[in-house]
């Protein structure tokens, strides 16, 4: 089905190669930037719903 598409379509090697390299380029990107992330960053946000602090003062607001 569709390869009836692509085969009325002129030039089609350059849309299969250009969405190809979109989606190298994007994961690429997302990579550098997990490699590059801030591990205490992540460590203080991996901690936050497991501290009992913050449980502990929510409990005693007052109504």
């Amino acid at each position: 089905m569709f390869k009836q598409f692509t085969e009325n379509i002129a030039g089609n090697d350059v849309y299969l190669i250009a969405s190809l390299g979109i989606f190298l380029v994007f994961f690429i990107v997302v990579t550098i930037m997990l490699i590059r992330l801030n591990k205490q960053h992540v460590s203080h946000m991996s901690d936050l719903p497991l501290q009992d602090e913050q449980i502990n003062s929510a409990n005693n607001l007052p109504l």
